[in-house]
């Protein structure tokens, strides 16, 4: 696949940071959309999805740099060529959270409903960001035969595109797609339902993509790895069990307490 979308008098632009910016664009208007059911105004949301994205991407980049140190510490400036890949989900998601807690925390704001709020456009961009690891041939699972791609009804499209350098592989990066696509789905419909309570859509989203995250692992043929395990799947597990505990403890209070989408939760008590 040609990672280059457009080359404009020698300036090039890339599927991957293109398809980022789509996801985030995308993204922004469904959080405002949201936040506005709730009164928030829209220059809160403005300024905390400033932080957030900008954090986000930082901390994106720093989580692969470090699991990659062997690399770049002989390949200093690479480390700001984000363009050509190389941005881990999961350091974007912490240092995410991580800013818009501080901005709730600051301006007084619920922190778990702002993350409810946030997660729907977070799994969307997800699904949208990971067309940009088709463009630049990353992200692939194992070597497979043709055959074998066209027996899991891959899309013509993508077959040729997982083909490199005459050799078919296994399109994991489509497979979470589907994934973070049928999550964003379920996400939307549970946010609406009446007695969903604060902190639940968060935790749904955490169990919801780090189940699919560690299985889909398994074939991916470039993991962050630490020492002989998939750095990944160790962080799915924690953050599976994480969510899990706390959506219990969610549970355990009244069937009308802390509820979603009672307008009036939208600050701290």
């Amino acid at each position: 696949m040609n990672p280059v979308l457009i080359n404009i008098f020698g300036l090039e632009i890339k599927w991957y940071s293109f398809l980022i910016l789509i996801g985030i664009i995308i993204g922004f208007l469904l959080v405002i959309k949201e936040a506005k059911r709730f009164k928030i105004p829209k220059d809160t949301i403005f300024d905390m999805a400033f932080y957030a994205i900008i954090f986000g991407i930082i901390g994106a980049r720093l989580y692969y740099v470090l699991f990659n140190i062997s690399y770049y510490r002989y390949n200093l400036i690479e480390i700001l060529e984000i363009w050509n890949g190389g941005l881990a989900i999961h350091g974007g998601l912490i240092a995410g959270a991580l800013t818009i807690y501080l901005y709730a925390k600051k301006h007084k704001l619920n922190f778990l409903k702002l993350l409810d709020i946030t997660v729907p456009s977070v799994i969307l961009a997800q699904a949208i960001g990971r067309w940009g690891n088709f463009f630049n041939s990353e992200a692939h699972g194992f070597a497979t035969t043709l055959s074998e791609l066209k027996r899991l009804h891959i899309p013509k499209f993508i077959i040729n595109g997982m083909h490199i350098g005459g050799v078919y592989y296994l399109p994991t990066f489509y497979f979470e797609f589907l994934w973070c696509l049928l999550g964003f789905i379920i996400i939307i419909i549970v946010r609406r339902l009446k007695y969903v309570k604060i902190g639940e859509t968060t935790c749904i989203y955490a169990m919801w993509y780090s189940f699919g995250r560690f299985f889909i692992e398994v074939w991916r043929t470039d993991s962050l790895m630490l020492g002989g395990f998939k750095v990944a799947q160790i962080v799915s597990v924690a953050a599976f069990v994480g969510a899990l505990i706390i959506f219990m403890y969610l549970n355990s209070k009244g069937k009308y307490t802390n509820l979603y989408n009672d307008i009036n939760a939208r600050r701290q008590k």
